[in-house]
């Protein structure tokens, strides 16, 4: 049975920076009862608390931060960087142990967002790009997705018997 990473948050887990989570969402909890889910909240997985000040990605996206480029800092000035690259090597770990080829994140995170993030002025813009797991599952060969793309999700699983 093909496993599906998931953001923790999106399960209902309050591990947000706010102490809250999303969802949950059906089909979510349809894929976990059938054992498909490997649920991660790569923040948390980096060793940062919960509730934690909101962090962006400042001056451009996840794989610079993967590559050292730029760094990401949360609200009160403090670089996140290291924590944010160490929840994704976590992340790339679940991939590899359980030959996971599809993952679900949350949309927008400067972890997780796989279409957009926050362009670091703490301001609500957005930006085309990703967050840093998002970065190093894609060159991994992952297939990401958020929770307003469920429907493609199912489609491949149901593709793929």
């Amino acid at each position: 049975m093909q496993k599906i990473l998931v953001s923790a948050c999106l399960l209902g887990q309050p591990v947000r920076y706010d102490g809250g989570g999303h969802g949950p969402f059906a089909a979510l909890l349809q894929w976990q009862q059938q054992g498909r889910v490997v649920a991660l909240c790569p923040e948390v997985a980096g060793g940062l608390p919960t509730p934690r000040p909101p962090a962006e990605i400042v001056g451009g996206q996840g794989g610079q931060v993967l590559d050292g480029l730029i760094a990401l800092y949360s609200v009160d000035g403090s670089d996140v960087s290291g924590a944010f690259v160490a929840g994704a090597r976590q992340a790339e770990q679940l991939v590899r142990a359980h030959g996971i080829q599809i993952a679900v994140l949350k949309a927008r995170s400067p972890s997780c967002g796989n279409q957009q993030t926050y362009d670091g002025s703490f301001s609500g813009q957005l930006v085309a790009g990703e967050g840093v797991t998002a970065a190093a599952l894609r060159r991994m060969g992952v297939r990401v997705f958020n929770e307003t793309q469920l429907s493609q999700v199912q489609a491949l699983l149901d593709g793929a018997g």
